[in-house]
């Protein structure tokens, strides 16, 4: 098989790719620009596809050899499935190995906006940025609090899992209630989506982008929050208004977001970088090399199993 990898990937884990007799095209430069992809694709069985670039109809009717397209990521919003699907062309994506660093960078923000450890950081820095004493600079602290999980999948319960080590009390709202094992794994308890948004001490979003939950967070859902309420998002930016969020922010509607993904991203609504109560990171939920390199491998296997029809596949269509 000739298989083209989009983007500029650590080969560590396409080796067992090139071990098994496949040839593994990879762009010279970061990515392939977009002329470039078109005419490698001429020749091309299976594409690695990522989800920071957009795989199109376009791309897909230049590929007429194309079988399969195997995504370095779990969201796969930027394939054209459903031209994919009606060419015959099976799609897949790597749900594992995102599952703790993404999960473990949801915790790491809610610390960091609850404890204002950026705000304060940056604030110390700067000559009488900020005053010392036994009640200046005060934070939140987890115990004790309630956190609202908005997608309970295996992402939403690795959070959970974190949530639980700092005793905070978990509800959460899915399309569907989970079985009560796992429920009483985490403490959790299913809850309508009005109940946690009125209720929550912390939201974190970790619901897949779809119709339904464009715009989950919208004005209307701000407007059912505590005051006291902080926004986790690690998921999707089409997820949060953020026109809605900035409005919420600036009129102190809730106290505070960190925020992994953004609503047109690289592009970042003018008004979130103008707030002290706002912690943004450039969609680094899954940025470690350790998960990088599994990534890679996840991709591999996918690949080596749908060649050879054996073994399991993570299909998306």
């Amino acid at each position: 098989m000739k298989i083209l990898v989009v983007y500029n990937l650590p080969r560590e884990g396409f080796k067992a790719l090139t071990d098994a007799g496949h040839e593994v095209v990879f762009p010279e430069e970061t990515k392939f620009s977009s002329d470039q992809l078109l005419k490698k694709l001429h020749d091309i069985d299976v594409v690695v596809s990522v989800f920071t670039e957009p795989f199109t109809k376009e791309h897909i009717e230049a590929a007429p050899d194309l079988k399969l397209i195997a995504n370095y990521g779990v969201g796969y919003n930027t394939i054209d499935v459903e031209c994919a699907t009606k060419k015959g062309i099976t799609v897949t994506n790597t749900p594992d190995p995102v599952i703790e660093p993404t999960a473990e960078l949801a915790m790491a923000l809610m610390l960091a906006i609850s404890r204002r450890v950026t705000e304060l950081n940056q604030k110390i820095r700067v000559k009488d940025g900020l005053k010392w004493g036994i009640m200046e600079n005060l934070s939140t602290s987890l115990e004790g609090k309630t956190l609202g999980i908005i997608g309970m999948g295996n992402i939403g319960q690795s959070l959970a899992r974190r949530a639980l080590a700092s005793r905070m009390k978990i509800i959460y709202h899915n399309r569907h209630k989970l079985d009560q094992r796992i429920e009483k794994i985490y403490d959790a308890e299913y809850v309508d989506l009005n109940t946690l948004l009125s209720t929550s001490d912390y939201i974190s979003l970790n619901a897949p982008y779809t119709k339904a939950t464009h715009h989950i967070l919208d004005k209307r859902a701000f407007e059912k929050m505590k005051s006291s309420v902080y926004i986790i998002n690690t998921a999707r930016g089409p997820l949060i208004d953020e026109a809605a969020l900035t409005e919420a922010l600036q009129t102190k509607r809730i106290a505070g977001a960190a925020l992994d993904v953004f609503e047109n991203e690289p592009e970042i609504h003018p008004g979130l970088l103008k707030q002290d109560n706002v912690i943004m990171v450039p969609h680094v939920g899954t940025g470690t090399i350790d998960t990088r390199i599994e990534l890679g491998k996840s991709v591999s296997k996918n690949i080596l199993n749908f060649i050879s029809g054996k073994g399991k596949i993570d299909m998306v269509n």
